[in-house]
């Protein structure tokens, strides 16, 4: 497909999602962490438009106020200041969301610290040359600060019985499975203490879905893809300074959008203790492979050197998957950029 051909289609397939679901989200009271850019803010915008009414909660609105004074225009919205990691801040936003909505339906734990923000701009630190202030740093947000979360906002959907806890995880705590052993998806991406406490997190979820499954309350698991969130063209940047292309044209955060929607209208007799892997969820229902989702709205110089790598891979593709697996990408991204480099065939 052409590029606006793309981008036309991940409309329809936003708005297919938002007709599919919105029963099921309307008039919910939704709470969207790290929710002032990114993902966040995509979710924020998306789950208006589905009806419901939405609390985006972030640690800093700085670079943001055009979207903080939209949000405060509009009466099925808000933005609070919120830091997961401190227990009064998170006092003051959850008595601030009661005194406005009186009530919580859906708590999306978006908000986290990613290497690139811990370890700006590249992100890449290896293990032994981590401190133990940047596994304790990350942990209090990525583990602690969820919980903390969770522990203030899942009282109204106890006390009613009713309601859904998303946890956004990443894709690099997954293991696969050969033979007799499990392996790692992706080791080789240097993401440490990062991925641990994503693990960590997953963990959480899948026993606190246990847990709460009786009282009416889903918790899951979302995992996206690959994607353009708030940190990204910095890291880009950085790579692209060095002469090299950061891994494979990334999607739009709109990709998570119809999992989102979905399990956002789950409670605990519905999904629960279910971690979704957002480009096979998509994939398996309907919402395209993750090519339907590349992101074609990139500046001059990052398109630039996507559309340079993208000339020079080996031509690739199967059918029956939403993507090729990691493995087999760092390969042909490997093989194209050996061939930017004037090492590869020509």
């Amino acid at each position: 497909m052409q590029r606006k051909d793309i981008q036309e289609r991940q409309k329809i397939l936003v708005g297919n999602a938002i007709d599919q679901w919105k029963s099921q989200v309307e008039n919910k009271v939704v709470v969207v962490t790290g929710g002032a850019r990114g993902i966040g803010k995509t979710l924020v915008e998306n789950l208006l438009k589905s009806g419901a009414k939405v609390v985006a909660a972030d640690i800093n609105w700085n670079s943001s106020q055009d979207f903080k004074k939209h949000l405060e225009g509009t009466e099925e919205a808000m933005s609070v200041q919120m830091d997961i990691a401190d227990d009064a801040s998170l006092d003051a936003a959850y008595e601030s969301v009661m005194e406005k909505f009186g009530t919580v339906d859906v708590l999306i734990n978006n908000a986290a610290l990613v290497s690139e923000t811990l370890f700006f701009p590249r992100g890449q630190v290896k293990t032994l040359d981590t401190k133990d202030s940047d596994w304790e740093k990350m942990f209090s947000v990525n583990t602690f600060g969820v919980l903390k979360t969770i522990r203030r906002f899942i009282r109204p959907m106890l006390q009613k019985g009713s309601g859904s806890i998303i946890n956004m995880v990443s894709s690099g705590i997954l293991p696969m499975h050969q033979g007799g052993s499990l392996f790692s998806m992706r080791p080789w991406t240097v993401e440490m203490p990062y991925q641990a406490s994503k693990a960590a997190t997953m963990a959480m979820t899948f026993y606190l879905a246990e847990e709460v499954r009786e009282t009416g309350v889903a918790v899951n698991g979302m995992m996206p893809f690959h994607t353009r969130a708030s940190w990204f063209d910095a890291t880009e940047k950085t790579w692209r300074d060095q002469g090299m292309v950061y891994f494979m044209r990334p999607s739009v955060a709109e990709h998570v959008v119809p999992a989102t929607l979905f399990l956002s209208g789950q409670d605990g007799h519905g999904v629960t203790g279910r971690l979704i892997y957002v480009p096979e969820w998509n994939y398996d229902h309907g919402f395209g492979d993750t090519k339907v989702w590349d992101d074609f709205s990139l500046p001059p110089e990052m398109e630039e050197m996507y559309s340079k790598l993208e000339a020079a891979l080996p031509k690739y593709e199967r059918s029956g998957v939403s993507h090729l697996p990691f493995d087999a990408w760092a390969a042909l991204w490997t093989a194209g950029m050996e061939k930017l480099a004037g090492k590869g065939e020509k």
